[in-house]
């Protein structure tokens, strides 16, 4: 069996000690004689299950008992209406800034539900860098940011000063790509299919104090307050996503938080400064602001024809050389390069080796 470099943008690469460990566990979870797949979520076995990821979360995040910790289902684009919905109770506005096509869906949503103040767009130049923020307003229910944008590439490696505004903070593709400090959000959340695990479960982390506002007649799925009181199992979870999750945490201990750090710095800078030095390539996000985790690049060639003529051939011989999902989204075009942290450091030089012979080939 042959594996391929999975640079997709989610659901994305996984530990391949952890797809090993769940398939030697697949017909027998710790002698219970059947899958994780199959067992109750109310048995014992299970609970050990989703008690010992949100432990290992709290653990390797550094989440202290002042937030609650949820595993929900509909992925951060559920989080999007969710969030307004129980929380954009008291002034009825809330703070944005629109970085690109994640943000633009949660505004979308956060405006059926009360007034959107946008304090900041880059919007003017295709979302290639962070804003400025300008016009925030003290009296929001919130200031909601996207921290890693998976589309356009840009990270928040700085977060913007909100004042005593909750911040929320969406960061399905940034988390633990480089330490955050989790007391500087009132809420985060994150769907699990790019950094954490498969796709289906969605982490949200909520300040205890944000409870309070959340309005007693909800409908019961949509409220914050269901998920909470019954520990993530008011419904039948996603038990085998939450069960692979806790997988992935137990080898991001392993490995250490400050290793897997320096990893995604070095695989980072190996693929930035071959972009750099390409006369056929380059990245076009702000340097200061450049993902640790997606990395679009574009063809220099400024005619459009020729340009999709580039992009189509890389994608196509790319994945016949075994790295796979390297097409950009199709709002940017040309290629991206998601460098998750389960891609392994080999992954990054085979992609950046194949880059230099592919233009030396076609220069």
């Amino acid at each position: 069996m042959t594996r391929v470099y999975n640079f997709s943008a989610g659901p994305s690469v996984l530990p391949e000690s952890v797809l090993h460990k769940a398939a030697a566990e697949m017909l027998d979870y710790q002698g219970t004689g059947m899958s994780v797949m199959e067992m109750s979520h109310r048995s014992k076995p299970y609970e050990g299950i989703i008690y010992g990821a949100e432990a290992l979360l709290r653990e390797i995040l550094g989440i202290s008992d002042d937030y609650h910790v949820l595993f929900l289902q509909g992925g951060a684009s559920l989080q999007f209406y969710m969030l307004p919905l129980n929380f954009m109770t008291l002034n009825k506005k809330a703070d944005f800034t629109l970085t690109g096509n994640w943000p633009a869906r949660a505004i979308e949503q956060a405006q059926t539900l009360g007034t959107v103040n946008i304090v900041g767009s880059s919007k003017d130049k295709n979302y290639w860098y962070l804003p400025e923020i300008k016009g925030a307003d003290k009296d929001a229910d919130y200031f909601h940011i996207c921290y890693n944008n998976t589309t356009e590439g840009t990270q928040y490696h700085q977060l913007p000063d909100v004042g005593d505004v909750p911040l929320i903070g969406d960061i399905s593709s940034g988390i633990l790509s480089e330490p955050l400090d989790v007391n500087k959000f009132a809420v985060l959340y994150a769907g699990a299919q790019k950094n954490l695990g498969p796709a289906g479960v969605t982490l949200a982390i909520i300040r205890k104090d944000m409870m309070e506002r959340i309005p007693a007649n909800l409908p019961t799925m949509l409220s914050y307050r269901t998920h909470v009181e019954a520990r993530s199992m008011y419904n039948t979870p996603t038990c085998y996503p939450i069960y692979v999750m806790k997988l992935v945490l137990e080898w991001i201990k392993e490995t250490g938080r400050e290793n897997l750090f320096k990893r995604n710095a070095e695989k980072a800078a190996l693929l930035y400064d071959c972009l750099d030095s390409s006369a056929m390539f380059y990245n076009p996000v702000e340097k200061s602001v450049r993902s640790l985790m997606n990395v679009p690049f574009l063809p220099r060639e400024t005619d459009k024809t020729k340009a999709d003529a580039i992009t189509d051939k890389f994608v196509k011989e790319a994945a016949a050389a075994g790295l796979v999902s390297l097409a950009g989204h199709r709002t940017t075009g040309g290629m991206r390069a998601s460098i998750y942290n389960a891609m392994p450091v080999e992954g990054v030089k085979a992609l950046v080796a194949f880059m230099k012979d592919f233009e030396a080939k076609n220069a």
